[in-house]
């Protein structure tokens, strides 16, 4: 499990310095987000919507925050699990359970391919099991 969490980590920090660089590229050579801020590494990144989601007491924040998920998942990579895990105890904290499962949906379109979905899965599966929260294959097997 370790040794998948540092690969994710490894790949998503790979796909992040990528992305930047295409975005300053498009940009004309600033840095992301312009204005002269630095470059955000992929720990930065996953501090910051940390502590975004772990700040969530209302369905209000909560709504405020899915905006900050859909920003998360528009990035050329995947959020770290710990960023998943704080996104999933939001929603389940405010008793939206809609988002929790739509967090799953997000992470399967943006991995790179089904082994890199199941080992979300699998990194995942004891905090899903501890809230309650299934998958969409899961509650709607005929679409899958």
């Amino acid at each position: 499990m370790i040794y998948r969490s540092a690969l994710v980590r490894a790949n998503n920090a790979r796909a992040l310095s990528l992305s930047a660089k295409r975005l300053r590229d498009k940009d004309g050579g600033q840095a992301v987000g312009g204005g002269g801020h630095h470059e955000e590494s992929f720990e930065e990144f996953t501090a910051r919507y940390e502590k975004e989601f772990d700040g969530v007491q209302d369905v209000f924040e909560l709504q405020t925050q899915q905006r900050n998920l859909n920003n998360a998942f528009a990035y050329d990579l995947v959020p770290s699990p710990s960023v998943v895990t704080a996104a999933l105890r939001a929603a389940r904290r405010v008793n939206d359970y809609p988002t929790a499962v739509r967090i799953f949906e997000g992470i399967k379109v943006k991995v790179e391919n089904r082994g890199q979905y199941h080992e979300y899965l699998r990194d995942l599966e004891a905090l899903r099991e501890e809230l309650g929260v299934d998958l969409q294959e899961d509650l709607y097997p005929e679409q899958v």
